[in-house]
Formats: structure tokens, C-alpha cells, sequence
């Protein structure tokens, strides 16, 4: 994958959505995620990589309002840049620059609509080592339903990244085995976590993302620090205890 900044063409004419989470879930995700700002030590890189594939589109809106709102009070602190990088369609794979401007991240996001195509997780793991090479990445996150590539390549990229030090938080949606059990494989491979994706459990899903955030910027100490439910599930994940 080229690092070449590529512009994101606007959205012409956005498919509606009809987001599946109650009010209630929605609000008490920004609330949690709005606590970051306090929370949040040190200093980190993160890629949020986003499969924008056609089968992604009914929940796109939503995961976008979840991912941005999180980010947006992480970034206020001033302690996380965050890459976005997303593949769609044929062969296209794009990133964008490390920004602490979560409005401009946010902006990235929303304006990406959907496209048919396969999955490309195999060019987002390397680029993820390139990016590491050239600069500390301190975790990947990845959000995706489906997997349609030689599990065995994925694998090895992986496993480079965990020897690199970054591990791989990988969001399923949807239930679909096979790419279950490959984004299992990637997490365990790379030391990171395997978690569902569950539009329907937004503060859950808040919880855990704010957990990531924190790893990135401080490490197992910064979760054992705050210490909520979520930090404790993250740290029996990245310690080999999770399922």
C-alpha cells in the first residue's frame, strides 16, 4: 500500500440508515466516551482500519457515530493520533495522515460511502507494519464482517506485527464463522484481542474501544490505572486469558 495521502471523494448521495441502537445506548456511549479526556496518559499511535465493503453499508452510519464520538474525546486530550485507513471496491485501499484533529478524522469517516469488493486485510497489516517501521505504532484496531483471503498470509502478518509490538484489536460484525475464526487467529498471533462488534450494546461497545484508546496511549498500566470492567476484560485479553 502506498502512505501517499489520497483525497476521500465526497458522498453524492448518501443511502439511509436506520441506526439499530436505542437513544438510551447512544447516550450513554457519549457520556463514557466523554470521560477519556480525564482518563487518558501518555502519548500513542493508532490505525483505525475500516472494511467499507458493500456488506458494511446498513451499519456504516452508526459505527461512524460510535468510532467518532470516541475518538473525539480521546483526541481532546491531545494524547492519540489516529490513521484512518479503509479499503473498498476493486483493489482500492487508501490511508490517511496521523491527525490528532478529530473533527477532520471524523469528517474522513463520514464521508466514505460503501463499495462492492473483497476484502483487502492483508494489505492493511502490512501497511501497518510499514508504518510501525518508520514510527511506534502502539495498536491497530480493525472493524469488519468478512474475510476472503489465504488465512495463512494473514497469519504470518500477524505475527510479524506481534513481534513488532502491535497488537491487533480486531471488532467482528456479524457472525460469519469463517472470518471469526481467521480474526481470532489474527489477534492472537499479533497479541491483541478478538471482540464482537455489536450494534445493539453501544455502551459496551464504547467501553471497550475506550480501552483500546487508553492501551495506546499508556500500556497495561495506564488500564490497570483506571481499572474499569472494561480496562479488566482488555488485560485478561492481551494476557492470553480471554476466549
Amino acid at each position: 500500500m502506498s502512505d501517499k495521502k489520497q483525497p476521500v471523494p465526497a458522498r453524492t448521495s448518501p443511502a439511509p440508515v436506520k441506526p439499530q441502537s436505542n437513544a438510551g445506548e447512544i447516550d450513554a456511549f457519549i457520556r463514557q466516551a466523554r470521560t477519556l479526556a480525564a482518563s487518558a496518559t501518555g502519548s500513542g499511535r493508532l490505525i483505525l482500519a475500516l472494511d467499507a465493503t458493500m456488506s458494511r453499508q446498513p451499519t456504516w452510519d452508526l459505527a461512524c457515530t460510535l468510532q467518532g464520538q470516541m475518538f473525539d474525546a480521546v483526541g481532546k486530550a491531545g494524547t492519540l493520533s489516529v490513521q484512518l485507513v479503509y479499503f473498498r471496491g476493486l483493489g482500492e485501499c487508501r490511508s490517511s495522515a496521523f491527525v490528532s484533529d478529530t473533527n477532520a478524522l471524523k469528517q474522513l469517516m463520514t464521508r466514505i460511502e460503501c463499495r462492492s469488493g473483497h476484502t483487502q486485510i492483508g494489505k492493511v497489516l502490512t501497511h501497518a507494519l510499514k508504518q510501525t517501521a518508520a514510527a511506534k505504532v502502539n495498536a491497530l484496531v480493525y472493524i469488519g464482517d468478512a474475510m476472503e483471503e489465504n488465512i495463512d498470509d494473514l497469519a504470518e502478518k500477524a505475527g510479524s506485527l506481534g513481534l513488532h509490538g502491535v497488537p491487533v484489536f480486531v471488532f467482528q460484525e456479524g457472525h460469519d464463522s469463517g472470518a471469526e475464526k481467521a480474526f481470532k487467529e489474527i489477534a492472537r498471533l499479533s497479541k491483541g484481542a478478538w471482540f464482537r462488534f455489536d450494534r445493539r450494546a453501544a455502551a459496551t461497545l464504547a467501553g471497550l474501544l475506550s480501552a483500546v484508546a487508553v492501551y495506546a496511549t499508556g500500556g497495561v498500566k495506564a488500564l490497570e490505572a483506571r481499572g474499569r470492567p472494561e480496562d479488566r476484560l482488555m488485560i485478561e485479553h492481551l494476557r492470553g486469558g480471554g476466549k
